[in-house]
């Protein structure tokens, strides 16, 4: 069982990205082949809507996006760990969203299914982290909606997100223990979900 984890901040430090780190070692630890893609590290250009995905079902940008693409359908489990930045999902995380355009035109403009295989495969199930650095009501609302975008593109059952306000200085969450206690208990079961062959 494969879970993948994207981590879309651009900070070297990140919250959410330290978060995500240990929800991977938990589900590591409960049995589950674990991977993390920064996107930091990867060179891809944002969307260009030339609306080729409309007429083949493939992105014609030839980046590093290719990959993540084949890692988003192959996975079973998906963490998504983005902060927020303005009210919304960090720009790097929503240029990544954007580029499933090619989710959205397999399934909406072909009829197709993005995961051919999925009737002979465990249900697929993701949650989102997200760190704020305040506590403006409604701070993530922006956020989380493109993190939903992102898991019904990818066709995969958005569980309960974990939202952290007032967590802004670069490894601040590590004074919360009681944060990361509850992410690496969700990600044990998210993986404890798949069932035993």
């Amino acid at each position: 069982m494969y879970c993948l984890g994207i981590a879309a901040s651009p900070r070297p430090v990140s919250n959410t990205t330290l978060l995500l780190e240990r929800a991977l070692s938990a589900a590591a630890a409960a049995g589950a082949r674990t991977e993390k893609v920064l996107l930091r590290e990867m060179q891809f250009s944002p969307c260009q809507a030339c609306e080729a995905c409309s007429r083949t079902g493939q992105c014609v940008l030839n980046d590093d996006m290719q990959q993540l693409y084949e890692k988003i359908i192959a996975a079973d489990r998906i963490i998504l760990a983005a902060p927020v930045y303005s009210m919304g999902m960090n720009a790097l995380g929503k240029a990544m969203v954007d580029r499933l355009q090619r989710f959205w035109a397999i399934k909406y403009v072909l009829q197709q299914p993005v995961i051919a295989d999925k009737n002979s495969r465990p249900p697929r199930k993701g949650f989102f982290i997200s760190c704020a650095g305040t506590k403006i009501k409604d701070v993530f609302a922006g956020a989380e909606q493109v993190a939903k975008y992102f898991f019904r593109m990818a066709e995969v059952e958005y569980l309960s997100p974990l939202l952290f306000p007032g967590i802004d200085e670069p490894g601040a969450v590590f004074n919360h223990p009681d944060i990361i206690a509850k992410v690496e208990k969700a990600a044990r079961t998210l993986v404890a979900e798949i069932p035993s062959e």
